[in-house]
């Protein structure tokens, strides 16, 4: 949908529904093997199944071991084509997704509600608040979504490049945390004392505020080397905050 298209919609109580659905669904608090896993976009999105790679024969009968669809030891141009094409569902499954949300008018009311908290955080509009979410729990996700963005001119390239490196810093921190890091704070001495003491709130609100400072940090960078922004650029800017103001 074009910016011409969605300039004259207005923000209605549908636009507002079609966003508390977009925040849940790419968030991951519904991330489930339950029933209401089908409202949680990495749930939907699924996995590939695994694959034999090796067959070793005991005494007590055959035994199998299995890896991804990737398979193992693959190297090279072939085994990053493989790596690719495990991320096409991923990002075709996020762009029809905020493409049916974008219909119903989510895109417009994160605008309205997210552009005065975003802009003076990072100076990008508030229709960017689902890709940024979306990138908490996935990369590809997040990625896809701000190519869209930009491409249909919701993002100038210096909001694009700042909001990269949001991205970029502790990509899809979420999930990364709680897949990974988050077994560190379950691990203790031999007297039964907890090895970390912090909390896990503590330690993602500690990334979640210090993608905001690296995303400020590249803004200087830009101011620098590139200087204010362009008339284009402030020009596009002023046109997005009449709309948001609309």
């Amino acid at each position: 949908m074009s910016n011409n298209a969605t300039e004259g919609r207005k923000v209605t109580v549908g636009s507002y529904l079609a966003l508390a659905f977009a925040v849940v669904f790419f968030s991951g608090l519904l991330q489930s093997n339950q029933w209401y896993g089908v409202f949680d976009f990495t749930t939907l999105n699924g996995s590939f199944g695994s694959v034999v790679y090796s067959v070793d024969q005991t005494a007590e009968g055959i035994e199998t071991a299995s890896t991804s669809l990737r398979g193992k030891g693959g190297s090279g141009a072939r085994d990053g084509f493989l790596f690719a094409l495990t991320l096409i569902p991923t990002v075709m499954f996020a762009l029809g997704m905020i493409n049916v949300l974008e219909h119903y008018g989510a895109l417009d009311a994160a605008r309205k509600l997210l552009t005065p908290l975003l802009r003076p955080l990072m100076g990008i509009p508030g229709n960017s608040g689902l890709a940024l979410i979306a990138s908490l729990q996935s990369t590809d996700a997040g990625a896809a979504m701000t190519r869209q963005l930009k491409d249909e001119g919701h993002l100038t390239k210096r909001e694009t490049d700042v909001f990269t490196m949001f991205q970029f810093s502790a990509g899809a921190t979420i999930v990364n945390f709680f897949s990974s890091g988050a077994v560190l704070f379950t691990l203790t001495y031999a007297s039964g004392e907890l090895a970390v003491t912090s909390s896990l709130g503590l330690a993602v609100a500690i990334m979640f505020i210090f993608k905001f400072v690296g995303a400020n940090i590249f803004r200087i960078y830009l101011n620098i080397t590139e200087g204010k922004e362009n008339k284009d650029d402030k020009d596009n800017q002023k046109n997005v905050i009449s709309q948001e103001n609309a």
